[in-house]
């Protein structure tokens, strides 16, 4: 997979409107600056678009399926238009179906309730907890981190010639890294899986907002991402693909709209008959909100066109790689090296700082929101700080006070709605940080550093 190569200017390429946009912050040294949300990789801010949308739908919400009034009937057409609208957004193959989930962790965990018996799972360890976890019923295989596409292909190549013995098998990869924003090489991948009988899901969390993606022209058998990456509300996601091993699954959540009968038997038990389609696994009453959202958030990508999106981010991510470049102390962090194709997501860290200190003194000097420690990726950031397994270091929860060494990172991200002057304060800040140390005087609190109020440093 690779980057849009397509010549875009993306000085006339403006940011989508999100919202947020104008939202000011005070700085602890004193005054308000408009904040610099530079934490996409967690949570994209909605658009504006996708907000407008879901607020001219609010007044005619209503329960979807089986109603007889006109709000439940138009609900249910606005939910599986968006259910269309996002099989186009992917590249859906004829037969494919998309279930609507609550996140892409709720997706995975979907699908691997329903894996065949005795099925092999296949994951490298530097996935996202979401993709790394979910594989408790089935024999995992976890791969090494590999140190270039291509040894990533030949390690997955390897792992599934060997397994024994021959029977079903998934293999579970990012499209884009939520800690080094590298891409990987799905295609690829996916051609050695399928080469060895394999079928191959694909974390799109970190792909799908910055890089069109296509189930049919990667040839993956599934994709899952979440609405809040998207630049949709919360509580949203996807898992969209092939629909045998979930039509033979028992349902992920057994209830009404799962079920298309219900008898009692003779003996008194219960005899239930389940749906074969989506409505499988979305038992309850669904967040139609949420589903419209992501479908807005699809259609807005699509019509803003992804070539100008690209463009424009990759243009962020040169100016950020260069400006960090700049700062000796400054190690940037990657599997792939420097000439990967990535997307807006580069995390680092600093020579003499603590992460999280040096994250809380961007928020409370400058106003610009990041994201510090090991990013729900533990084996993969430690496999890139070089650590032991057993030193401690926490998902955002550095144990560290401020100026002493820490197992976690610093994770910038941004994306379609990031104004130029967000990427400019953060390099100008991190240079200043680094060349005149903070502001003020910091404290662990609850595992957080904060500032120590009224104590300048």
């Amino acid at each position: 997979m690779s980057v849009s190569s397509v010549a875009v200017d993306p000085s006339v390429c403006a940011p989508l409107a999100v919202l947020g946009r104008d939202v000011t912050v005070p700085l602890v040294t004193g005054g308000e600056v408009s904040y610099a949300a530079l934490d996409y990789a967690a949570s994209a801010p909605a658009l504006q678009r996708v907000w407008d949308d879901v607020a001219a739908y609010a007044p005619y919400y209503g329960s979807v399926h089986r109603g007889a009034g006109y709000l439940s009937q138009l609900s249910t057409d606005l939910f599986e238009n968006s259910r269309r609208t996002v099989a186009e957004f992917l590249g859906c193959r004829e037969g494919d179906q998309v279930v609507f989930t609550r996140s892409t962790t709720d997706s995975l965990n979907l699908l691997a309730s329903a894996l065949p018996a005795d099925c092999q799972v296949f994951v490298f360890e530097t996935e996202h907890h979401a993709s790394l976890l979910p594989w408790r019923d089935a024999r995992v295989t976890y791969l090494n981190a590999p140190r270039t596409p291509e040894e990533a292909v030949h390690t997955l190549e390897r792992a599934l010639a060997d397994r024994d013995p021959y029977g079903p098998a998934l293999v579970c990869v990012t499209g884009a890294s939520n800690v080094t924003g590298e891409l990987w090489p799905v295609r690829e991948l996916a051609a050695a899986a399928h080469a060895h009988g394999a079928r191959i899901v694909l974390d799109a969390a970190q792909l799908a907002p910055h890089h069109p993606v296509s189930i049919a022209e990667l040839d993956v058998d599934w994709v899952a991402f979440s609405g809040h990456k998207l630049y949709a509300p919360f509580g949203s996601g996807v898992l969209a693909g092939r629909s045998d091993w979930l039509r033979d699954a028992e349902p992920y959540l057994a209830g009404g709209g799962a079920s298309r009968k219900v008898a009692r038997r003779a003996d008194g038990g219960v005899d239930v008959e389940w749906h074969d389609t989506a409505a499988r696994h979305e038992a309850g009453s669904p967040n139609v909100i949420g589903v419209y959202s992501i479908a807005s958030a699809c259609k807005a990508l699509t019509d803003a066109g992804f070539d100008e999106l690209v463009a424009r981010e990759q243009h962020l991510i040169k100016e950020v790689r260069e400006g960090l470049a700049e700062v000796p102390q400054v190690r940037i962090l990657s599997l792939f090296g420097d000439d990967a194709p990535r997307v807006g997501v580069i995390s680092f860290v600093v020579d003499g700082w603590n992460s999280s200190h040096f994250a809380a003194a961007l928020s409370a000097e400058y106003g610009i929101g990041v994201r510090d420690g090991l990013f729900c990726a533990h084996p993969l950031v430690r496999t890139l700080l070089d650590s032991e397994p057993d030193e401690p270091g926490e998902c955002g929860a550095p144990e560290a006070a401020p100026g002493e060494k820490s197992l976690n990172a610093i994770r910038v991200s941004f994306g379609a709605g990031t104004p130029d002057e967000h990427v400019e304060r953060f390099v100008r800040a991190v240079r200043e940080l680094v060349a005149d140390g903070a502001r003020w005087s910091y404290r662990t609190e609850d595992g957080r550093c904060v500032p120590d109020t009224g104590a300048a440093a």
